[in-house]
């Protein structure tokens, strides 16, 4: 990396650090701002005592309904609920259906999935690792019914029918011939549950212009990683059109957004696991509602309402699936494999974030088939990094060695540069300095940007693995020397003080792959200053900003996963070796004697080169006009 592609980043850097300290809230506007927080609070404690004493209410209704003679029971339904009076009361009771993979509970009450465990998979405090329960996610279709009353199934009472390990319908039995079937079914080793609304002898039940059903879906997500920190930045509700491309909203803050086009899925995403509800004729009218939580277990909790299409003669059914699992790239891609139109392409594989565009590419095509082809032969993800890291420095190392050799080529021009900086001393022969230098480059071959360009080759690789670590559910829980889960941070040192900036920007611990790299970027950093010493003005306080990048680092990456971490380490420390082996390989009077050699032959310009001389010449006219007139002015 030379001198000029550490100046853009560190003037990025800057520019970042100064725009934030320059828009930091004045203190009236943190006054308004905890006002504004207090008035939420108390907002939001007013809903809560509300919905305590619905629930209340509610409790005290059925109270004293159940201390009702069964007649008055009965004549009560009857007056509230017409023909549908017999399913608003029964019996408590779960069906569980389970194959290798995943288990699924089924509530009498709502027929609706209330339990969802991921048997291969659990907490990282070793509990289940359950992606929904009846205290974190609901689910109703609205029924309208002849006389236009609204009911729902999340408060009527199904009954277990055709029970099977692997497949049970819940039947909401309104009379002879007369009722509403949710069928769920489980295939072997698969996360996807099937699931199918079907009505039976329902005309004159329902209204008769009912073509649709309106649906609520909703769960919130619980913290299941180690550190929530990071966990909370890949919690998300995503959702895909109609043959067209996965959105989500936003991450960061609360949101909500109506939507009008058809869509083929919405999916509630954590870090490593997903809840998808997929409709097979889309869903219409949806609204998705994203409501972030700032501490606490919970995370966010989302929301979706919209519309089915329902047959309400019975000839056809309502068809949906359920995915309750991991978002692991592979196993998503694969139910695309049997798609034939483009309306049946699920692209769940975008619930992996594994960026985007040619980033997602390198991770698409190379990174992630080579993790899976030496996960084949290697069981210790820690050496599978290591392996990785080889081969991908490996196949850089034609860019890094042309960038190490358009280094050496600036260095071993130094002494005629230092002459060049001796000969045009000073503020006010910069221009001559200048033009004196970029001469000797261009007839000695040598480029101070031909280093730039081997090192935007190599950024979609660096950039593709950044990504792709973090999000590797193959790193979940393993371990590897003191790191023992490679998906989160490998803490050696932690406290419970919540200590101003450190707390928030850096967290309560100090992780050892994260301060390995940031030391051995630090050497490197010292290291590589020295050899791309090009004998050329820095500017300055340049060292000192070039050791903070370091510093920043271990800032960001102090909560990341430790796999990422420990790449950038393996990675630094394989770069020295490649930087000594250069050094030790290119022999640099040889490499100063082609230089030499390259200053007697004729010079070809290309025409970017013509260009800049001409503007360069121009510049030095119009510094030259600029002159005269000052010195036109003096005599006056």
């Amino acid at each position: 990396m030379d001198k000029n592609t550490v100046i853009g980043f560190l003037l990025i850097v800057v520019v970042i650090f100064a725009f934030s300290w320059l828009n930091r809230p004045t203190a009236e506007q943190l006054a308004m701002q905890q006002h504004y927080q207090d008035s939420i609070a108390k907002i939001a404690l007013v809903e809560k005592q509300k919905a305590v004493q619905e629930e209340y209410k509610k409790q005290q209704e059925e109270l004293a309904f159940s201390a009702l003679p069964d007649s008055a029971k009965v004549a009560r339904l009857q007056g509230n609920f017409g023909n549908w009076a017999s399913v608003m009361v029964g019996t408590d009771g779960i069906t569980t259906l389970e194959n290798e993979v995943l288990e699924i509970r089924i509530s009498n009450k709502g027929g609706k999935v209330t339990y969802a465990c991921l048997k291969e998979y659990d907490t990282f405090d070793k509990k289940p690792l359950v992606l929904q329960d009846e205290t974190t996610s609901d689910f109703n279709l609205a029924l309208v019914t002849a006389d236009n009353k609204v009911l729902n199934t999340q408060d009527m009472y199904f009954q277990p029918v055709d029970v099977a390990s692997d497949k049970v319908t819940m039947r909401l039995n309104v009379g002879p011939d007369r009722y509403l079937d949710f069928v769920y079914s489980l295939v072997p080793n698969d996360y996807m549950v099937n699931f199918s609304v079907k009505g039976t002898g329902l005309n004159g039940l329902l209204s008769p212009s009912t073509t649709s059903l309106n649906l609520m879906w909703a769960q919130d997500i619980i913290q299941k990683e180690k550190g929530r920190k990071l966990e909370d930045r890949y919690v998300g509700l995503y959702y895909k059109y109609v043959a067209d491309d996965v959105e989500n909203l936003n991450e960061v803050k609360s949101e909500n957004k109506e939507i009008q086009e058809r869509l083929k899925w919405v999916g509630f995403k954590d870090m490593f696991f997903s809840s998808v509800l997929i409709a097979e004729e889309g869903f219409e009218s949806s609204k998705l509602d994203s409501k972030v939580i700032p501490a606490g277990s919970i995370m966010k909790q989302f929301k979706m309402t919209a519309s089915v299409p329902f047959d309400l003669q019975g000839s056809k059914s309502t068809d949906m699936r359920f995915y309750f699992g991991p978002n692991k790239f592979a196993l998503l891609r694969d139910y695309d494999d049997n798609a034939e139109v483009e309306e049946d392409y699920l692209t769940l594989g975008k619930l992996v974030p594994l960026g985007w565009g040619i980033f997602r590419w390198v991770n698409q095509y190379f990174i992630i088939p080579l993790f899976d082809f030496l996960s084949r032969f290697v069981s210790n993800a820690g050496v599978i990094i290591l392996l990785l890291t080889i081969i991908v420095k490996v196949i850089l190392y034609p860019l890094t060695r042309k960038s190490y050799l358009s280094s050496a080529k600036m260095r071993v021009l130094r002494p005629q540069v230092e002459e060049i900086n001796a000969k045009y001393p000073g503020q006010d022969q910069a221009l001559e300095r200048q033009k004196a230098t970029m001469d000797l480059y261009s007839r000695a071959g040598a480029s101070p940007m031909s280093g730039c360009l081997p090192l935007l080759l190599q950024m979609p690789i660096l950039v593709a693995l950044f990504m792709f670590f973090p999000s590797a559910i193959e790193l979940r829980h393993e371990s590897f020397l003191w790191a023992q889960d490679l998906s989160t941070y490998d803490a050696i040192v932690s406290w419970d003080a919540q200590i101003p900036f450190i707390s928030s920007y850096f967290g309560n611990h100090i992780s050892l792959f994260c301060l390995l790299m940031t030391i051995t970027n630090i050497v490197y950093t010292k290291y590589n200053m020295e050899m791309t010493n090009t004998g050329q003005q820095q500017m300055p306080g340049m060292k000192i900003m070039m050791y903070l990048m370091p510093v920043m680092f271990l800032f960001i990456f102090n909560s990341y996963a430790s796999g990422l971490t420990y790449y950038y380490f393996l990675s630094l420390l394989i770069t020295i070796v490649q930087t000594l082996i250069f050094r030790f390989t290119i022999n640099e009077e040889k490499l100063l004697a082609k230089l030499e050699a390259n200053k007697l032959k004729p010079q070809k310009r290309s025409t970017l080169m013509k260009r800049l001389e001409e503007m360069q010449k121009a510049q030095e006219e119009q510094l030259r006009k600029q002159q005269e007139a000052r010195q036109k002015n003096k005599k006056y």
